[in-house]
């Protein structure tokens, strides 16, 4: 049996399983399942690896997506230019266990906000620096929309959310959240900026799915901003996670 799963911690409020799960149904696959697999200590990763028999493929979640990268063989370039890894390919053999770094945040960030903003020219807020956050500027940087990065914490590259002014806001009109605020069990938190703002040329887009209308993209709605949460990315990047699992080309 191939064995696929999910790290992180915690993760209650994972789709994945749910996901795959359904993906082998729809599909016939009867010879794949897809677990969690909630490590509260990363460094229990090779662990798990090693003594899980038939084990193919990890996602990577909050708040691993980071510090995995010093447990892999190799990471792709986007993965490497990025400086996150969401996906881990497994690769066990004589020469032992080989494990291969990418990034399908990147792919699914990108083909899900590319038509939301057509061939109009926009920059940016990301609201906050985590992770998650990486593969989103990678994916600005390279679309080459200029962007500010806010966080509750102080640093040369980014600003505070004190610091975020209605100037901020009304200049920049594309406002990604990467923060897990909103999240549920949470889901009466969000972003702490000024809604009143906002207006209808603005998009908010929020890569929490757990509601698919959080509070940001609510407080947004309210104002006539385009939304839109992150349930398409999710798809998108688990399809593409498959896909690299799957392939011995990759």
């Amino acid at each position: 049996m191939r064995k696929y799963g999910l790290i992180g911690y915690p993760l209650g409020h994972s789709f994945s399983k749910k996901y795959f799960t359904g993906k082998f149904s729809r599909e016939g696959i009867v010879d794949a399942v897809y677990d969690t697999y909630p490590i509260e200590n990363l460094e229990l990763l090779p662990e798990l690896i090693e003594n899980t028999e038939g084990l193919m493929g990890l996602n990577v979640t909050i708040p691993y997506k980071t510090n995995v990268l010093k447990f892999l063989s190799e990471t792709d370039s986007d993965a490497t230019a990025a400086g996150a890894v969401n996906v881990i390919k497994i690769l066990k053999g004589a020469g032992g266990i080989k494990l291969k770094g990418f990034n399908t945040d990147i792919y699914g960030f990108r083909e899900s906000l590319l038509p939301l903003i057509g061939s109009r020219s926009y920059s940016a807020l990301v609201l906050g620096t985590g992770g998650s956050s990486l593969a989103v500027r990678y994916v600005l940087e390279i679309l080459e929309i200029e962007y500010i990065s806010v966080s509750r914490v102080s640093s040369e590259k980014n600003i505070t959310y004190s610091e975020l002014t209605e100037d901020h806001i009304r200049e920049n009109e594309l406002i990604i959240n990467t923060t897990p605020l909103g999240m549920f069990p949470d889901i009466d938190s969000s972003p702490d900026i000024n809604y009143n703002a906002l207006t209808d040329k603005h998009i908010l887009f929020d890569l929490v799915y757990n509601p698919e209308m959080t509070k940001f993209l609510q407080k947004g709605k309210e104002r006539g901003c385009t939304v839109k949460s992150g349930l398409e990315m999710l798809h998108l990047q688990a399809d593409r996670s498959w896909m690299i699992w799957n392939d011995p080309e990759i």
